[in-house]
């Protein structure tokens, strides 16, 4: 039997705009499509590459749903009156954050970004498990389950560690020769655009050194099996921000009271409302119509893009900006940042891409066409 390996590398925000800008692998990558990614921000499209599903089905979509009795902020109105100089800052919330954690057992990815702490407790927070190993999603399986599930080895990256550390270890996994699969996890690129937008020369500079390391990594797998399948893919691309509104102002102006009449979620390109009185979501979305930078997206738009749920858990009322703008202060981060992802999947700019080193003979058009790409290799 060959001696094969194939090595699956995701490169967080590496959208196909910006693989077309920059260029990745020149000699190795022999095929490279666009991918359209998911409605909403990682939280969806991450599982949906493992899953192969839409969050419709596997049912993560966004990290902050509306469960006032389940959620464990409960305890965090007693600090609503805190000074917000101090615990609203992005350091001081990073630690709380990894102190509940630690508390609730908390695995997977979790974050309380700017949500005030009079608001928390409305919230339930999805990512409790670690969805990169067996059993980590909710309501299916992933391309891990199904691995273990068919005697299959692999190795894959553990998200807490530096880029540096995760390449170390895959080349160690790899001069071992006994997986078949290897997910290499490097997500620094997001966070360079986020803060510098898409065209800064960090950007260049960062892509050339994936480029390099992943080079070397292909090398080191030649050299130790008889056949490499590498391929190359992302979650989403990346939008320079042009310009931003402060929404949160004209929903207060209405008089209406937060957690009586209504319950918001500010995500950095979309705001997500929740009605408790029969007049409120009226009220409201009059005011979401008013606004000259997005747009309300209907009950029908959420179903064609698998995103909707009948309990209603992620929002009853959507509010989706246009690309390149930003919702600041939002409860994801209260000043505006050059670069953004989350807006309309049809965006130039949000498509994801898979690209790799032979041709892709599958009908490739979502990022959850990925998996289905994947088992077929292991397979053979």
């Amino acid at each position: 039997m060959t001696n094969k390996i194939t090595i699956l590398t995701f490169i967080d925000a590496f959208g196909w705009e910006i693989y077309q800008r920059y260029g990745f692998l020149d000699g190795i990558i022999e095929d490279a499509h666009p991918l359209q990614t998911t409605f909403g921000f990682s939280s969806g499209a991450d599982p949906s590459i493992l899953t192969g599903r839409f969050p419709d089905e596997h049912t993560h979509w966004s990290c902050f749903n509306y469960n006032p009795e389940e959620s464990p902020f409960k305890p965090f109105k007693y600090l609503a009156h805190l000074p917000s100089a101090i615990f609203d800052r992005g350091r001081v919330r990073h630690w709380l954050s990894k102190a509940m954690a630690k508390v609730y057992g908390y695995t997977g990815y979790f974050e309380m970004y700017s949500v005030p702490f009079a608001h928390l407790p409305y919230f339930d927070y999805l990512e409790k498990r670690d969805y990169f190993v067996p059993g980590g999603i909710m309501a299916t399986d992933t391309i891990f389950d199904w691995c273990v599930n068919q005697d299959v080895p692999y190795y894959c990256s553990n998200w807490r560690h530096s880029e540096q550390e995760i390449l170390a270890s895959n080349r160690q996994e790899i001069e071992k020769g006994e997986t078949r699969f290897n997910y290499v996890y490097l997500p620094r690129l997001d966070g360079i655009m986020h803060q510098h937008g898409t065209k800064h020369p960090a950007v260049e500079k960062q892509i050339n050194w994936l480029d390099q390391q992943i080079r070397s990594l292909y090398e080191l797998a030649q050299n130790r099996y008889d056949e490499v399948s590498l391929y190359i893919i992302s979650d989403h691309g990346m939008k320079d921000v042009t310009g931003d509104i402060n929404l949160i102002p004209d929903i207060q102006a209405t008089g209406l009271e937060y957690g009586k009449d209504y319950v918001a979620m500010y995500d950095s390109t979309m705001a997500r409302f929740w009605f408790m009185q029969p007049d409120a979501e009226a009220i409201i979305r009059r005011v979401l119509e008013q606004q000259t930078h997005g747009a309300i997206v209907e009950d029908d738009e959420l179903k064609k893009m698998h995103v909707y749920f009948e309990d209603h858990r992620f929002g009853e009322l959507f509010f989706l900006m246009e690309p390149g703008m930003l919702i600041t202060p939002c409860y994801m981060g209260l000043k505006s940042i050059p670069g953004m992802h989350g807006y309309h999947p049809e965006d130039k700019d949000s498509y994801a891409m898979i690209a790799a080193n032979k041709p892709i003979t599958a009908n490739v058009k979502s990022i959850t066409d990925i998996r289905g790409i994947i088992e077929h290799e292991l397979r053979i």
